[in-house]
């Protein structure tokens, strides 16, 4: 039986697309070529620039980043790699795939962000890298874990999924580690439908992910078939099939040019729903220092029975019934049954990142929100709580 909803119904976060990204594809499917090619090395040049980063590299996911940086900083069997378990699984997941254990730190209860102490005193002889997560878009404390990285000479992979607009004290994410990882999914402050994107200052790593990319081929379809005549190429090593196609660049080309539009729309929400709750039983997350900027990718609000006299979950299901929409981000990682049975992780183990996933909510956030809808989402969150 379907549950019936209100006519109006208001989305989580759905994909700001305009009249650019439109004719930029059909441009890109009449030129002929679809798959990695001319507008993928753009989005790459312009990305790279827009971050401010030497070296950017297309890819179909943030998850494939995430698991070639793994294997680009020498992440393999017997190693370990220290991450959040608050994130989503694809952080976790490709420290597997890399033949490497995950090994969870517990958070700051005030950002949501892995805790630098935490992660300096989970590590071992055994640690080859860091993954922190800038969680819903706020930056994490980059300094310190520089600081961690180098004192014990470790890889930094940041997954930046949610933070494509960030910065952490003046310097631009995307520049703060040995290798970023950024998300273009559907859902993400920048899309591409599916999609993300690497930044690294190392050549030669550059080089190593993009050629691991596709098959680990030596020359990849457009530098072979872009010349008439025979091309010859190797393959260099196994491999995968990770790259980006044009289709999708050319969605994000345009994304890109009007990423600062999107963001302040963002920005808007974000006070707007800031001051209608703030005298709600909710918590929050803690505002970000003053040098830093929030990607504002998610707005959470934590829903505690004892404080608020609901749960997240009743309040889920009040809103549904209203049409709003709304997101867990996230389910604490270690309790999902393959990391509890695999690794023996139990709960009580990360007690602040349990407590937010217990208690975490999502509202609808996205510029392609109307004004009447953002005020729907504050009369039902507000109706929820008798105001």
């Amino acid at each position: 039986m379907r549950t019936a909803v209100a006519a109006d119904v208001v989305p989580f976060s759905p994909p700001d697309i305009g009249g650019g990204e439109i004719a930029e594809v059909i441009a890109t499917l009449e030129s002929g070529w679809l798959s990695t090619g001319p507008r993928v090395r753009r989005f790459e040049e312009e990305f790279a620039a827009y971050i401010g980063a030497p070296h950017a590299i297309a890819l179909n996911s943030c998850t494939a980043g995430l698991h070639l940086s793994l294997l680009a900083a020498g992440v393999g069997p017997g190693d370990e790699v220290i991450t959040t378990p608050l994130t989503f699984c694809a952080t976790a997941n490709v420290i597997i795939h890399a033949g490497a254990t995950p090994v969870f730190a517990d958070v700051d209860p005030t950002t949501g962000n892995l805790d630098p102490a935490a992660t300096e005193a989970a590590i071992t002889p055994r640690t080859r890298a860091i993954i922190p997560v800038h969680y819903g878009g706020r930056p994490v404390d980059v300094a310190a874990f520089q600081a961690i990285a180098y004192r014990h000479g470790l890889g930094l992979i940041e997954d930046a999924a949610h933070c494509v607009e960030g910065v952490a004290a003046g310097r631009k994410i995307g520049t703060t580690a040995d290798f970023t990882c950024f998300s273009f999914y559907a859902t993400k402050n920048l899309t591409t439908g599916e999609g993300g994107m690497v930044t690294t200052a190392s050549a030669s790593a550059a080089e190593m992910l993009r050629v691991a990319s596709l098959h680990g081929m030596s020359r990849d379809a457009w530098s072979r078939y872009q010349h008439l005549g025979p091309t010859r190429y190797d393959v260099v090593l196994p491999g995968f099939k990770y790259n980006m196609p044009d289709l999708q660049a050319a969605i994000g080309l345009h994304q890109l040019g009007t990423i600062g539009n999107r963001l302040a729309r963002r920005g808007q929400i974000w006070r707007q729903y800031d001051d209608a709750f703030a005298d709600l039983p909710i918590d929050t997350f803690e505002p970000v220092p003053p040098a830093n900027v929030h990607a504002r990718h998610l707005y959470t609000i934590l829903v505690d029975r004892q404080s608020s006299g609901q749960t997240r979950d009743d309040l889920a299901e009040t809103l549904a019934a209203s049409g709003i929409a709304s997101s867990v981000h996230f389910p604490a990682v270690h309790l999902h049954r393959y990391y509890a049975e695999r690794f023996g992780f139990e709960r009580g183990m990360f007690p602040h990142a349990e407590r937010i996933a217990d208690t975490v909510l999502s509202l609808p956030l996205s510029p392609a929100l109307t004004d009447h809808q953002i005020d729907a989402v504050i009369r039902a969150v507000r109706g929820a709580f008798g105001s």
